[in-house]
């Protein structure tokens, strides 16, 4: 398929990878510290004291692209 974003077996490409997870984090500075913590709530939900930058780093592939739609929908709204 053109446009794929896995490549056979499962895994992303590699800079796709890198270029979500740099502007989930990129977005999130953007945000409040309530947006922050729905963040870690979801994604980090065992350990709210870890830092957004190791719960991004440690997001698994298959997550990225959601919450990258999540940061970027959060930051359109705050734009309205």
């Amino acid at each position: 398929m053109d446009g794929q974003l896995f490549k056979q077996g499962g895994s992303m490409n590699k800079q796709i990878v890198e270029y979500a997870r740099q502007e989930i984090k990129k977005g999130l500075s953007q945000l409040s510290e309530s947006h922050a913590l729905r963040f870690k709530r979801m994604y980090s939900h065992n350990d709210l004291d870890k830092l957004i930058k190791t719960i991004v780093d440690d997001m698994p592939e298959e997550k990225l692209d959601w919450a990258l739609t999540q940061v970027q929908n959060s930051i359109k709204k705050l734009r309205e």
